[in-house]
């Protein structure tokens, strides 16, 4: 499922290493106020209980160069009672800055909203990763709440920002065919 530039593609076993790699970037470590790394050895056995849970789980392919090439992660942890859930994304640091987010965001709420019959999507965001906050928008959420203080950014204590996308206002057309 994809675009000219970006693609989903199945969470997979053989990337640990590079999921890895890229959850190691101190950038992508403020970005979710985390304050440290996580080992090799954690994350591949934290991969094995992924890959066996219910959370959807997808890897993002850039398409720029024609040959798919692993570029970020992107993750909803479903509700199933109120269908709704939660979204969360994580993209190499090579591909930040392009539009793959917002692009990877706009295909995984497709997803939601045309084969998962999700009727909304939220997310926690960082108030200062305004980059952020601007590709969730462009994507389809809406700014729903603070959390006043919830979070670090830099060293710092910041607010974290809700967000949600309501499958009743999901606009444009569906990459999703039958």
């Amino acid at each position: 499922m994809g675009t000219d530039t970006c693609a989903l593609g199945p969470y997979r076993a053989d990337l640990v290493e590079t999921y890895w790699r890229w959850e190691q970037d101190p950038a992508l470590l403020v970005g979710y106020g985390r304050q440290q790394p996580v080992s090799l050895e954690a994350r591949t056995e934290g991969i094995a209980h992924q890959l066996r849970g219910d959370n959807i789980r997808f890897t993002v392919y850039d398409l720029v160069t024609g040959t798919p090439v692993p570029a970020g992660v992107a993750t909803l942890l479903p509700d199933s009672s109120g269908r709704t859930a939660e979204y969360v994304v994580m993209l190499a640091p090579d591909a930040r800055g392009r539009g793959l987010g917002t692009s990877a965001t706009r295909l995984v709420l497709d997803y939601a909203f045309h084969v998962t019959n999700l009727r909304m999507v939220w997310l926690k965001v960082l108030a200062p990763n305004k980059a952020a906050v601007r590709s969730y928008e462009k994507s389809g959420f809406r700014a729903a709440g603070t959390l006043r203080g919830a979070g670090y950014w830099l060293g710092g204590v910041c607010d974290e920002l809700l967000m949600d996308a309501l499958a009743s206002e999901f606009t444009g057309p569906s990459v999703i065919t039958a």
